[in-house]
């Protein structure tokens, strides 16, 4: 196929015993008119040979790689400078799409011009399988940014105009692992809008890694964002105290915030 509609980006550091997984999912989607394009992020373990690997066996897969380590927003927008594609599709490197989700997702964006972002509800999962779901607004609003990121990151589809018209993400160090926050800010900002499909077509990795990632310096980044979306969307003097929400969970010992979290998750199944 000469001529591809969506573009999948996958920004990959360290990721060698799930990768397979993940890149298996994206073989078996029913939707076949795609791409993917995979930005290794100077891993330290084999994720890189990995990747190249699939990039050897299929034409319509290719990688890149980072010198030295240089963050999520950095490399994801290594990739989306060589996306020529009408969609622009999100993947990680320890997920799984499940096989209807970019059929789907572009049936949804072709079928819908008044949006130009859209993403699903989410299954959690570990290594004893399935444990939690995680769910969105089905029309997130500028007011309901102040509560957290409207949108899943890792199964969103947008408009390849749209995300290019912002520049983007922002590669700024207050902005790590908080890049989607502030890529959806942009794009409401400029008068974009999105939709989340009320189904799960998408199963997100949620172990004792990813509890470890969460770091301290990392909520930090969120209230930033919220400072921002609270300032710039003119929102009620109220919504302020959101900001320093992040901040409050940050302090939280981890053994309570691993229960609280899986407790809130585990209530949506």
């Amino acid at each position: 196929m000469d001529e591809y509609k969506v573009t999948i980006v996958m920004g990959i550091y360290n990721c060698e015993e799930t990768l397979e997984e993940a890149l298996q999912s994206i073989l078996m989607q029913t939707y076949k008119n795609w791409k993917l394009i995979m930005c290794d992020d100077a891993s330290t373990d084999n994720t890189f040979y990995i990747a190249n690997k699939y990039a050897q066996a299929y034409e319509n897969i290719e990688l890149l790689s980072n010198d030295r380590n240089m963050g999520l927003n950095y490399t994801l927008n290594k990739c989306l400078r060589k996306v020529d594609t009408k969609y622009y599709a999100r993947m990680d490197g320890d997920d799984i799409s499940l096989p209807t989700r970019i059929e789907k997702e572009v049936l949804f964006l072709d079928e819908n011009q008044e949006y130009d972002i859209v993403s699903t509800n989410m299954a959690y999962f570990d290594e004893n399988g399935n444990w939690g779901k995680g769910t969105v607004k089905e029309r997130p609003e500028k007011k309901d940014f102040v509560y957290g990121t409207p949108f899943c990151h890792a199964p969103c589809m947008i408009r390849t105009s749209a995300i290019k018209s912002v520049g983007g993400y922002t590669v700024n160090h207050r902005l790590l692992r908080v890049e989607d926050y502030h890529l959806w800010y942009k794009l409401y900002l400029k008068g974009y809008k999105g939709y989340n499909l009320n189904e799960v077509l998408y199963k997100m990795r949620d172990d004792r890694k990813a509890v470890n990632r969460r770091k301290f310096k990392y909520r930090m980044n969120e209230a930033y964002v919220k400072y921002l979306v609270v300032k710039d969307f003119n929102l009620s003097k109220k919504m302020w105290v959101y900001i320093v929400k992040p901040i409050i969970v940050g302090i939280i010992p981890k053994f309570l915030y691993k229960y609280l979290h899986k407790r809130r998750l585990i209530k949506n199944v």
